[in-house]
C-alpha cells in the first residue's frame, strides 16, 4: 500500500448542495454532527494503510484548509502525507480547473508518480466504508492498467449512474451514462453465468460505478495525455475504458453518493435510525476528524428520541425526534425538533447584554421540521420552520428550499415569530 497515492477529487462549486457550498467547498460540508464530508475517504485511506494523500480543491477551500490542518496531523515516522492541491496558474497553465480530469491533468507535476506506483483516484462526496486492500490487490491480480470499483444495483437504480457491462472474466467491455433504452438495458445486463459465479440477487442484474478508480501510474499519465476531457466519470473513463486493460471490482457494503440536498439529508437522518446501513460506530475502520476539547452535553428536562447528539451542546427542556445536534448547539425550553439537521457552531455565545440580540442556537418554542440548520444560525424565540406552502424549490434572504427541505445558510438570522 506504500506504493498507492490517491487522489480525493474536491468537485467544482458544488451548486447540488447550495446553499450548504455557499460558503465552503464540497468536502467541508459538515455530516453528522461533527465530521466532514472529506473525513470519509481520507478515513478510509488510513484505515487501509494508504499514507500519500492529495486532495484537489477550487472553490471555498479555506474551511477545508483548516479542517485539514487540524484534523490530520502526523509525526515524521510514519510518511504519512495528507496534501491539498488548489488550483493555480502558472506560466503554462492561466486557467482554473475546467473539471475533476483537468485537475488531474494540472497537477500530475506536483504528484511525482513513479513507474511501479498505483494511483487510487476518490470523489469527496460518497459515504461509505472500504477496505481498498481488497481492491489493490484485484487490480494487481489482474495487471489491470484501470480498476473501477463498481456495485449490483437493480434495474430500478440504473437512471442514476454509470452502468458498465463485464464479461465474466470481470473485465470492463462498455460503458453508459444512465441508460434508458431497451437496447442499452439488455446489452449491459451481466449474464446469468456472471451473477452465478458472484452470487449475486436476483434483481441486480448491473453494474453501477462507484467513482472509485485505481490506475497504474503510467496508464493514469498516458490518459491524461491521450484524453483531453475535463469530467472524469462521464468523458475520461468510457475512453480509459477503451483505450486500456480496464477491470470492475465489485464491491459489497453501503454506498451513498451525498451529492444533493436531498440525498444529503436522507442519509443523515438514516443514521439516527435503531439500526442504520451506514453508522460511525466501528472500533476497527473508525471515521477520523478534528479532535475537540469540548465537555459532554447538557441535557436538562428533555425528550430525545432516536437523535444523535454531539458535544458540547446544552438543551433545556426540548423535544427532539430524529435529528442530529451538532457540536455546541444550544437549544432552548419549549423547542420541538423533528427529522432535522443541526450543524450546530463554531464558538459559544457570549452575553451582548443587547436585549434585542438574537443569541446563537434555537430561541424558546420554536418549531424545527424537516430542515438543515447550518453554522452559527441565529433562531429567535417563537420560529416556525416547517415549509408550510409545502414549496419545492425557493430562495429568499435567509433560507432556501430544496427537493422541501428548509436550509438556514451559515450564520443566518431569524428574528423572533418568523415562520417559513
Amino acid at each position: 500500500m506504500r506504493r498507492i497515492k490517491c487522489l480525493i477529487l474536491g468537485g467544482g462549486q458544488g451548486k447540488r448542495l447550495f446553499p450548504l457550498t455557499r460558503d465552503r467547498c464540497k468536502p467541508a460540508v459538515p455530516i453528522a454532527g461533527k465530521y466532514r464530508l472529506i473525513d470519509i475517504p481520507v478515513s478510509n485511506c488510513i484505515n487501509s494503510n494508504i499514507r500519500n494523500i492529495f486532495i484537489l480543491t477550487q472553490f471555498n477551500s479555506a474551511s477545508l484548509n483548516h479542517h485539514i490542518h487540524h484534523a490530520y496531523r502526523f509525526d515524521y515516522f510514519t510518511g504519512t502525507y495528507i496534501g491539498i492541491l488548489a488550483a493555480e496558474q502558472t506560466l503554462q497553465n492561466t486557467e482554473w480547473f475546467q473539471g475533476t480530469a483537468d485537475a488531474v491533468r494540472k497537477n500530475l507535476s506536483h504528484i511525482a508518480l513513479q513507474d511501479d506506483e498505483d494511483v487510487l483516484i476518490l470523489s469527496g462526496d460518497h459515504l461509505y466504508r472500504m477496505d481498498y486492500h481488497e481492491l489493490v490487490n484485484f487490480h494487481r491480480q489482474h495487471n489491470a492498467d484501470l480498476t473501477v470499483s463498481v456495485m449490483p444495483v437493480p434495474r430500478t437504480h440504473i437512471k442514476e449512474f454509470g452502468v458498465l457491462k463485464l464479461d465474466n472474466d470481470m473485465r470492463i467491455n462498455a460503458f453508459k451514462e444512465k441508460p434508458n433504452s431497451e437496447a442499452e438495458l439488455k446489452r449491459f445486463q451481466a449474464s446469468l453465468e456472471l451473477r452465478r459465479k458472484l452470487k449475486l440477487d436476483k434483481e441486480k442484474l448491473y453494474f453501477a460505478s462507484m467513482g472509485v478508480y485505481l490506475f497504474k501510474a503510467r496508464a493514469l499519465i498516458k490518459a491524461m495525455e491521450l484524453i483531453d476531457d475535463v469530467d472524469f466519470g462521464k468523458q475520461v473513463i468510457p475512453h480509459a475504458i477503451d483505450d486500456f486493460k480496464s477491470y470492475g471490482f465489485v464491491f459489497r457494503g453501503y454506498w451513498r453518493d451525498i451529492g444533493t440536498i436531498k440525498s444529503f439529508y436522507e442519509e443523515n437522518i438514516a443514521l439516527t435510525r435503531k439500526n442504520p446501513q451506514f453508522d460511525f460506530f466501528s472500533e476497527e475502520k473508525r471515521v477520523f476528524t478534528h479532535p475537540r476539547f469540548l465537555p459532554p452535553a447538557k441535557i436538562n428536562d428533555s425528550h430525545i428520541v432516536g437523535s444523535l447528539v454531539t458535544e458540547g451542546c446544552v438543551i433545556n427542556g426540548a423535544k427532539i425526534e430524529h435529528s442530529i445536534i451538532g457540536l455546541r448547539s444550544a437549544i432552548r425550553s419549549g423547542t420541538k425538533i423533528k427529522e432535522s439537521i443541526l450543524m450546530g457552531s463554531d464558538f459559544y455565545d457570549k452575553e451582548s447584554g443587547c436585549k434585542d440580540a438574537v443569541p446563537l442556537g434555537i430561541g424558546e418554542h420554536s418549531v424545527i421540521e424537516r430542515a438543515i440548520i447550518d453554522k452559527n444560525a441565529r433562531i429567535g424565540r417563537n420560529v416556525v420552520i416547517r415549509n408550510l406552502k409545502h414549496l419545492k424549490y425557493f430562495d429568499d434572504e435567509n433560507y432556501s428550499i430544496r427537493d422541501g427541505i428548509v436550509i438556514i445558510p451559515k450564520n443566518a438570522v431569524l428574528k423572533d415569530n418568523t415562520v417559513i
